[in-house]
């Protein structure tokens, strides 16, 4: 294990649902004889279902975590993403020790530290210094290590006026900022991090994630993360780990793996064909919306300021027509019905050069400059002239997809998105 920092072998983590323990005697005595007199394996590890919290099961037991295997390497910062239920919480409980594994080992390589939930290890009755020190010791500092460090880790916090105040009288902001201060200061090999950062405000997230990269890069360690933040993980992940229904479902460079999970998460199509409130002559009708990623992959949520593809397909009755009398529009509309962008003829003067009796209209925007949120495209279409009477097809909500904030509105330098959005594209059909 020189350069692993963590081996996990055939780990698994049963729980059953409602109780603690099995729950009755007569199933704890029957571990135990098992167990501890017969020395054979527990009967109740081959009974349980798999982690999907979207089904009704038949079983009592349920695995969190089933026949997980990975390496970890020293210096690695590593993505964990999935779905609510997933396992990744579980996941990291086992590897900070907060729980054991039903089955299986994990091999350490390295001093760990975990900021795994608000007031992970506070006492609430001591004070903010105190508890500096109690976690520090804990980790197995001296009181001198800490010492060195604690003024480091009150600045960065920025809780000095509190940190002789007890934790109790904090509010969850100032917990996850002190509480991540220790984790990241205190010099672990090992640092893992769940979903908590999102507690804190978007100064800090940004400040903490410049720490997580300054921790890996400066000093070879290795952290792993677990966030529903997408574009967090990708600006500070370089390896991805998709787990699905408690189990991995892939391991790859952190762009496939995100590009994979938003895949996974949704419908990535929609078929228009048989849409019953649309409106118009329907000589023209769009058949069908597609969104791409630059890498060709169907998709319903992007990160703020990347690129994006829509690719839109279309039937066509109406015989001689004039690409320059023909009125194309895909408009994108805010969760408010307010729109946003117009991607059309009638706000970019741009004409299709050829309409066939089937093609697509495919429209690229190198950066897609949207506020996080959701959004709604509308389609319409219509020959001669834009009044609703000559219009061929309409279609409002075609399509919905999210945008997930980034770093590119973070930045504080953008602040004309609309405008720049409809400027940068480029539409053609085929």
């Amino acid at each position: 294990m020189t350069n692993v920092a963590i081996k996990i072998e055939n780990v698994s983590k049963q729980y059953r649902l409602g109780v603690v323990s099995t729950g009755t005697l007569s199933h704890d005595l029957k571990r135990w004889w098992a167990t501890s007199v017969m020395g054979k394996e527990d009967p109740y590890l081959k009974i349980g279902e798999a982690n999907d919290r979207a089904t009704k099961g038949t079983s009592e037991y349920v695995w969190a975590l089933k026949d997980i295997n990975l390496e970890i390497e020293k210096g690695d910062i590593v993505g964990i993403i999935g779905k609510n239920g997933a396992g990744k919480s579980t996941l990291l409980k086992l590897l900070s020790r907060v729980t054991k594994p039903t089955t299986g080992s994990i091999k350490y390589n390295g001093r760990i530290a975990s900021l795994l939930e608000v007031g992970t290890g506070f006492h609430p009755e001591m004070t903010g210094r105190e508890n500096i020190f109690m976690n520090g010791a804990i980790m197995g500092m001296s009181r001198a290590e800490i010492s060195d460090k604690l003024d480091m880790i009150i600045d960065f916090a920025g809780i000095e006026r509190y940190i002789d105040t007890p934790v109790k009288r904090y509010s969850s902001g100032m917990t996850v900022r002190l509480g991540f201060s220790i984790a990241a200061h205190l010099e672990p090999d090992i640092l893992v991090v769940d979903e908590v950062l999102a507690v804190g405000d978007a100064e800090f997230q940004k400040k903490a994630i410049g720490k997580m990269q300054d921790v890996s890069k400066g000093g070879g360690r290795t952290v792993l993360f677990v966030s529903h933040n997408m574009a967090a993980v990708k600006s500070l992940c370089k390896t991805g780990i998709l787990l699905a229904n408690g189990s991995v479902d892939k391991i790859d460079n952190v762009e496939n793996i995100i590009s994979l999970y938003y895949g996974k998460s949704k419908a990535i199509s929609s078929n228009l064909n048989d849409r019953s409130d649309r409106t118009g002559a329907g000589n023209f009708r769009y058949t069908s919306i597609f969104m791409y990623d630059k890498y060709d992959k169907s998709i319903v949520e992007i990160i703020s300021g990347e690129y994006v593809k829509f690719v839109i397909d279309y039937r066509n009755k109406i015989e001689d027509i004039d690409p320059a009398k023909f009125i194309w529009g895909i408009l994108i509309k805010d969760f408010y019905e307010h729109v946003i962008i117009g991607y059309s003829s009638i706000d970019t003067g741009l004409k299709l050069l050829q309409i066939s009796d089937e093609g697509q209209i495919i429209i690229e925007i190198p950066k897609m400059l949207l506020r996080g949120g959701k959004y709604y495209v509308r389609l319409f279409a219509s020959y001669k002239d834009s009044t609703p009477e000559n219009f061929e097809d309409v279609i409002d909500n075609a399509f919905t997809f999210d945008v997930l904030q980034g770093d590119y509105w973070n930045t504080g330098v953008i602040n004309r998105a609309a405008n720049e959005a409809i400027v940068e594209f480029n539409i053609y059909s085929k």
